[in-house]
């Protein structure tokens, strides 16, 4: 384990020095790595280039006081950390949206070594956390048994502005399922601002999804262009689709699930609302629009910790 240079071995530090020892010579006297003290004396020799002890330990510790890592917070700056937490917000997203509004400087670290010391206390901060319950598993290869259909437009047959996510009205879809039965969710989300709409679905169909897409897309506030889906059955009827709202349809390259990156994060961050292994036939419509208000109100990073709501209403 890492130690600090102690005031002591500074004094012998300064002595070698004057006696013309080499820094990987001081380091063998030490029983130091040869880097620490180099990197001892860079830091704190004087403007003349020389090492005084003396000077060297107070500059170190005045450089310990003005540390990030060692800022003192209070209970009430911790309580404002707290509530948006408890609304499922990352330490990322807490603390660049605290930044962003001028109301606290404090790093993600900083929030995690909170959570983690309020879990050693047997408090429940860090369930909040998206992956607090996540479990691994290992994958293994199986046989691809979704169905063909001719005719589908490939992603690659899309307008090249798409890729660069500055025109909002192109939408990434997906269906996220639950566990003993056919209910599941559709999930929708717009490229450009990470704006989410889910729809309840009694089965993963194709009639299913049509009939709950239609609906969803024409109560949007802005024009839906276009619709990149993945490969699944359940995506077929998507002429009816077309032909109904003035949406275009593509599909990503079977097993080349980064073509839609942003429906597999959202996917993500759902997860923690919908976790795999639990049913979801208790779920109304009304519940989805809940949820994807929720997420929609979260602050991201990549849109500088505003939230989707802002990006996609102006």
């Amino acid at each position: 384990m890492y130690r600090q240079i102690t005031q002591d071995e500074r004094y012998t530090i300064g002595v070698l020095r004057q006696l013309g020892y080499r820094p990987a010579a001081i380091a063998r006297a030490l029983g130091r790595h040869r880097s620490t003290i180099g990197r001892e004396v860079r830091r704190n020799c004087r403007a003349d280039g020389g090492y005084r002890p003396a000077f060297a330990h107070s500059r170190t510790g005045t450089r310990r006081s003005r540390s990030r890592r060692n800022q003192r917070f209070t209970a009430a700056d911790f309580q404002q950390v707290r509530l948006l937490l408890e609304e499922q917000w990352s330490p990322e997203q807490v603390a660049g949206y605290l930044r962003r509004h001028g109301r606290l400087r404090i790093s993600h670290e900083t929030i995690y070594r909170y959570i983690w010391d309020d879990r050693r206390q047997g408090g429940t901060l860090w369930t909040q956390l998206r992956g607090a319950r996540k479990r691994r598993r290992k994958r293994y290869g199986r046989y691809d048994s979704r169905g063909r259909l001719a005719g589908k437009r490939p992603i690659a047959a899309r307008p090249a502005i798409i890729e660069t996510r500055t025109q909002r009205g192109h939408w990434e879809v997906d269906t996220v399922l639950g566990n003993g039965d056919q209910h599941c969710v559709l999930s929708l989300v717009e490229r450009a601002t990470g704006y989410l709409v889910l729809g309840k679905l009694e089965a993963r169909s194709t009639a299913a999804v049509r009939h709950r897409t239609i609906p969803l897309l024409r109560r949007e506030r802005h024009r839906v262009r276009t619709i990149t889906a993945d490969n699944g059955t359940e995506f077929h009827g998507y002429a009816a689709i077309e032909a109904a709202t003035g949406t275009r349809f593509y599909f990503a390259t079977p097993h080349h699930a980064w073509e839609r990156g942003t429906n597999e994060n959202t996917n993500g961050l759902l997860r923690q609302y919908l976790p795999k292994g639990q049913s979801m036939a208790h779920l109304t419509q009304q519940d989805c629009d809940r949820l994807a208000d929720k997420l929609n109100h979260r602050p991201r990073k990549r849109y500088g910790y505003r939230t989707p709501e802002e990006c996609y209403g102006r």
